[in-house]
């Protein structure tokens, strides 16, 4: 059995300028279905898992998540894999709002 890795993947400029539209179009291409969220500042979500894939994505703010082990800070752009089954934290981090699309794989 391999063993499970996850890394942020950051926004590319040759997806074009980062916005709302042009991420969840990005998503939406790779199979996903986009909600979009705000989360307030010290929001907390704490240890969980999903019975699907998922990627967590960041349009403004940081978020911070860990999961196997590791610590993910997420900035504008920045997207990170969540594969379904994977306990997982996630926070809010510092004095602004996180706007996140979020993402799941049906």
């Amino acid at each position: 059995m391999s063993k499970l890795i996850m890394d942020v993947e950051s926004w590319n400029s040759d997806w074009g300028k980062l916005s709302e539209s042009n991420m969840r179009k990005r998503l939406e291409d790779e199979g996903f279905r986009v909600v979009t969220y705000t989360y307030s500042p010290g929001t907390y979500f704490s240890e969980h898992s999903h019975t699907v894939d998922k990627k967590d994505t960041v349009l403004s703010g940081k978020f911070k998540m860990t999961a196997l082990g590791k610590k993910f800070i997420l900035g504008p752009g920045d997207m990170l894999l969540v594969p379904a089954g994977t306990a997982h934290t996630a926070e809010v981090i510092g004095d602004d709002p996180v706007i996140s699309l979020d993402a799941t794989k049906y």
